[in-house]
Protein backbone atom coordinates (compact mmCIF):
# COMPACT_ATOMS: atom_id res chain seq x y z
CA UNK A 1 0.00 0.00 0.00
CA UNK A 2 2.43 2.56 1.12
CA UNK A 3 5.35 1.06 -0.06
CA UNK A 4 3.93 1.30 -3.72
CA UNK A 5 2.99 5.26 -3.10
CA UNK A 6 5.78 7.55 -6.03
CA UNK A 7 5.18 10.79 -3.66
CA UNK A 8 7.11 8.59 -0.88
CA UNK A 9 9.49 6.94 -3.15
CA UNK A 10 10.56 10.29 -4.50
CA UNK A 11 10.88 11.40 -1.14
CA UNK A 12 13.26 8.43 0.26
CA UNK A 13 15.20 9.10 -3.22
CA UNK A 14 15.90 12.78 -2.12
CA UNK A 15 16.92 11.91 1.21
CA UNK A 16 19.38 9.39 0.22
CA UNK A 17 20.50 11.90 -1.97
CA UNK A 18 21.06 14.72 0.24
CA UNK A 19 22.48 12.15 2.87
CA UNK A 20 25.32 11.21 0.42
CA UNK A 21 26.07 14.84 -0.08
CA UNK A 22 25.75 15.94 3.33
CA UNK A 23 27.30 13.31 5.26
CA UNK A 24 26.48 11.19 8.03
CA UNK A 25 26.60 14.41 10.78
CA UNK A 26 22.73 15.21 9.46
CA UNK A 27 21.51 11.53 9.13
CA UNK A 28 19.17 11.48 12.41
CA UNK A 29 17.96 14.93 11.15
CA UNK A 30 17.51 13.08 7.68
CA UNK A 31 15.51 10.39 9.15
CA UNK A 32 13.68 12.54 11.31
CA UNK A 33 12.56 14.93 8.75
CA UNK A 34 11.45 11.14 6.16
CA UNK A 35 9.66 9.87 9.12
CA UNK A 36 7.61 12.67 9.71
CA UNK A 37 6.63 12.59 5.98
CA UNK A 38 6.24 9.09 6.50
CA UNK A 39 3.82 9.81 8.94
CA UNK A 40 2.04 12.33 7.84
CA UNK A 41 0.88 10.13 5.09
CA UNK A 42 -0.13 7.51 6.82
CA UNK A 43 -2.38 9.69 8.92
CA UNK A 44 -3.92 11.14 6.06
CA UNK A 45 -4.51 7.56 4.97
CA UNK A 46 -6.20 6.58 7.79
CA UNK A 47 -8.34 10.16 8.08
CA UNK A 48 -9.65 8.76 4.70
CA UNK A 49 -10.32 5.45 5.66
CA UNK A 50 -11.91 6.28 9.15
CA UNK A 51 -13.88 9.09 7.84
CA UNK A 52 -15.45 6.58 4.86
CA UNK A 53 -16.49 3.73 7.59
CA UNK A 54 -18.18 6.33 9.82
CA UNK A 55 -20.55 7.56 6.89
CA UNK A 56 -21.10 4.02 5.99
CA UNK A 57 -21.78 3.72 9.38
CA UNK A 58 -24.17 6.29 9.73
CA UNK A 59 -25.78 5.65 6.70
CA UNK A 60 -26.79 1.71 7.46
CA UNK A 61 -27.99 3.29 11.07
CA UNK A 62 -30.31 5.96 9.44
CA UNK A 63 -31.60 2.91 6.94
CA UNK A 64 -32.51 1.51 9.99
CA UNK A 65 -33.81 3.82 12.09
CA UNK A 66 -36.05 4.88 8.67
CA UNK A 67 -37.29 1.05 8.17
CA UNK A 68 -38.58 1.38 11.52
CA UNK A 69 -36.55 -0.65 13.11
CA UNK A 70 -33.69 -0.97 15.64
CA UNK A 71 -30.48 -2.97 15.85
CA UNK A 72 -31.37 -6.52 17.92
CA UNK A 73 -29.80 -7.33 20.75
CA UNK A 74 -28.11 -10.68 19.24
CA UNK A 75 -26.78 -8.97 16.09
CA UNK A 76 -23.13 -8.79 15.38
CA UNK A 77 -21.26 -5.43 16.08
CA UNK A 78 -20.97 -3.56 12.93
CA UNK A 79 -18.22 -1.58 14.83
CA UNK A 80 -16.51 -4.33 15.84
CA UNK A 81 -14.12 -4.98 13.65
CA UNK A 82 -13.52 -1.17 12.68
CA UNK A 83 -12.72 -0.44 16.30
CA UNK A 84 -9.83 -3.40 16.43
CA UNK A 85 -8.81 -2.30 12.71
CA UNK A 86 -8.84 1.37 14.04
CA UNK A 87 -6.42 0.70 17.28
CA UNK A 88 -4.09 -1.16 15.53
CA UNK A 89 -3.47 1.26 12.65
CA UNK A 90 -3.37 3.88 15.27
CA UNK A 91 -0.94 1.75 17.03
CA UNK A 92 0.85 1.26 14.20
CA UNK A 93 1.30 5.18 13.20
CA UNK A 94 2.16 5.71 17.05
CA UNK A 95 5.21 3.19 16.31
CA UNK A 96 6.97 5.00 13.62
CA UNK A 97 8.06 8.21 16.23
CA UNK A 98 8.22 5.50 19.09
CA UNK A 99 10.67 3.11 17.62
CA UNK A 100 12.70 6.09 16.14
CA UNK A 101 12.86 7.53 19.87
CA UNK A 102 13.93 4.18 20.79
CA UNK A 103 16.13 3.81 18.29
CA UNK A 104 18.30 7.01 19.14
CA UNK A 105 18.44 6.33 22.81
CA UNK A 106 18.69 3.04 23.76
CA UNK A 107 19.71 1.66 20.37
CA UNK A 108 18.45 -1.92 19.20
CA UNK A 109 17.78 -2.74 23.09
CA UNK A 110 15.29 -0.28 23.13
CA UNK A 111 13.47 -0.88 19.87
CA UNK A 112 12.94 -4.15 20.81
CA UNK A 113 11.43 -2.86 24.08
CA UNK A 114 9.24 -0.60 22.18
CA UNK A 115 7.87 -3.10 19.88
CA UNK A 116 7.35 -5.55 22.79
CA UNK A 117 5.14 -2.87 24.55
CA UNK A 118 3.72 -2.38 20.81
CA UNK A 119 2.74 -6.21 20.50
CA UNK A 120 1.64 -6.64 23.89
CA UNK A 121 -0.95 -3.70 23.92
CA UNK A 122 -2.23 -5.07 20.42
CA UNK A 123 -2.74 -8.15 22.05
CA UNK A 124 -4.19 -7.82 24.93
CA UNK A 125 -7.13 -5.49 23.08
CA UNK A 126 -7.50 -8.12 20.39
CA UNK A 127 -7.75 -10.90 23.18
CA UNK A 128 -10.83 -9.12 24.48
CA UNK A 129 -10.31 -5.59 25.48
CA UNK A 130 -8.70 -4.40 28.43
CA UNK A 131 -9.74 -5.59 31.91
CA UNK A 132 -11.26 -2.41 32.74
CA UNK A 133 -13.72 -1.91 30.07
CA UNK A 134 -14.81 -5.80 30.16
CA UNK A 135 -17.47 -5.36 33.11
CA UNK A 136 -18.78 -2.81 30.82
CA UNK A 137 -22.14 -2.82 28.79
CA UNK A 138 -23.20 -0.76 26.00
CA UNK A 139 -25.95 1.01 26.42
CA UNK A 140 -28.86 0.41 23.70
CA UNK A 141 -30.64 4.05 22.28
CA UNK A 142 -33.98 4.08 23.41
CA UNK A 143 -35.76 5.56 20.67
CA UNK A 144 -38.71 4.01 19.08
Amino acid sequence: MMARDPELKKELDATLQTRKELGPEYESELIEAFLEKVERKVEQKLDGTVDKRVRRHLAEQQMTVARGGRPRAGDPDPGGFGERFGFAAVSLVLAIPLSAIAVVNAGLSGLLVSWAGIVGVNVAQSAGGFPWRRGRKKEEPDWE
